[in-house]
């Protein structure tokens, strides 16, 4: 078994530097910093890597794995510690990734639950007992966003300053475990995240990271790892693909788009943005929030433009819906753009924030090109976490909080009004 893991590596890490060719940068990274690797000690049968994930209204799915594939995808829960009063089942999966197979990959959706709640479960009808604290029914909610995860030192900070204060539901768009095709990482992120995705859901989308396909043998199949592990509410929002998908959580609709997918005006993904946008009915849900992981605006130096093909196919179609924000990592720094549409400051085009510096292993983008331009607002690079706190029908807040050794320290905030209650763009024609 030990020799055909060390063959595994070495073929993974020959091939990851046949794509690294086709990838140069043009900016220097820092020191990476020390890979935080975590092992299972618990038996077979123990579930391991559980996160939930909120799965339509009023239910959340349990996802986790098991090494034994005789366990039973069921999920017991209750209200008490220990009384399971309503249990539900699901379904498994697994897959393989040249020599590597993966533990079993229960999936189980819950419910109905009720909004604000604290329910208790266990997975598999054994193991420990989890708990999670369902969101609430009306406002305000926050929720905290991170990008870039990745599972260094760093990550493990920005985890922990996360988890020092409450939150509703965690966003990430895009870059989660940097396995980059070696797939025992993916386990060891699971293991990282456990303690905090297993208590509040995590909303996650696709960054090129989770791609892990040799463009040059055609296999395996994109995002193959990522599909099979991180199973999203894409059905539930009327998508064909775990790539992009919505939800809506207290008067909040949630946009997850795929940066890696087709986009254009003939792509799925478009078609079925344009007919999500439709549907949302601005009295019930005021606020748009879109995540995606290549930036649309960014004054980096590093990935600069990566994103400008997708812009000029989407953003007319989010500034027509008065869409609040949009959020994007892949660029390892915080930036945070003014109201924009077609590169002009607009008072009804959507706030850009850049939040790719969760702590992955590459380090940070530090050169920004200068002057800055006008429609950059604060940018910084250094690792941290974002909140936006919902507060009603009209404002929210936004905070940046910077990594400090024990502390995370507010660097920036701003003050948000809805765009569908803004009287001068409900007034003005739309682009």
């Amino acid at each position: 078994m030990e020799k055909r893991f060390t063959l595994y590596f070495v073929v993974m890490l020959f091939l990851l530097q046949l794509v690294q060719l086709y990838a140069a940068l043009d900016y220097t990274r820092p020191s990476a910093r020390p890979l935080s690797f975590r092992a299972h000690n618990g038996s077979d049968s123990e579930p391991q890597q559980v996160h939930i994930s909120l799965a339509g209204k009023d239910y959340m799915r349990v996802s986790w794995i098991t090494t034994d594939k005789q366990v039973k995808s069921i999920v017991e829960y209750g209200k008490s510690p220990g009384k399971y009063e309503s249990s539900a089942t699901g379904e498994s999966t697994s897959y393989q990734y040249f020599f590597y197979s993966s533990d079993e990959i229960h999936h189980v959706k819950i419910g109905p639950l009720e909004p604000r709640t604290t329910y208790y479960y266990r997975c598999g009808g054994a193991g420990p007992e989890f708990s999670f604290l369902t969101p609430p029914s009306t406002f305000p909610i926050e929720f905290a966003i991170v990008g870039d995860l990745g599972q260094t030192e760093w990550t493990t900070s920005t985890l922990n300053h996360v988890g020092a204060k409450d939150y509703d539901v965690f966003l990430l768009p895009g870059d989660l475990s940097y396995a980059d095709t070696q797939q025992p990482l993916w386990d060891s992120f699971g293991r990282l995240v456990e303690p905090y995705a297993s208590t509040r859901p995590w909303m996650v989308t696709e960054g090129n990271h989770e791609i892990e396909a040799f463009p040059i043998i055609n296999y395996p199949r994109r995002f193959k790892a990522y599909n099979a592990r991180w199973l999203m509410p894409y059905q539930e929002s009327g998508s064909t693909s775990n790539l992009y998908y919505s939800f809506d959580v207290v008067g909040t609709h949630i946009i997850m788009l795929g940066s890696y997918t087709d986009f254009d005006s003939e792509s799925d993904q478009y078609k079925w943005l344009q007919a999500d946008l439709v549907n949302v009915d601005r009295k019930k849900t005021p606020w748009v929030v879109v995540l995606l992981h290549a930036p649309w605006y960014n004054s980096n130096r590093a990935h600069r433009g990566e994103g400008e093909s997708m812009r000029k196919a989407m953003e007319e179609v989010l500034c027509k819906a008065r869409v609040d924000v949009v959020f994007a990592g892949h660029v390892h720094a915080y930036e945070r753009f003014t109201r924009v549409y077609d590169n002009n400051a607009d008072p009804c085009g959507p706030v850009y924030i850049t939040i790719g510096d969760g702590g992955n292993r590459e380090g940070l983008a530090m050169n920004f090109v200068n002057p800055s331009p006008s429609i950059s607002v604060y940018r910084e690079p250094s690792f941290g976490h974002g909140r936006l706190r919902v507060h009603n029908n009209t404002h929210a807040q936004w905070s940046w909080h910077r990594n400090n050794e024990t502390d995370a320290v507010i660097a920036d905030e701003l003050w948000l009004e809805s765009l569908s209650s803004s009287t001068l763009c409900n007034q003005v024609e739309t682009p």
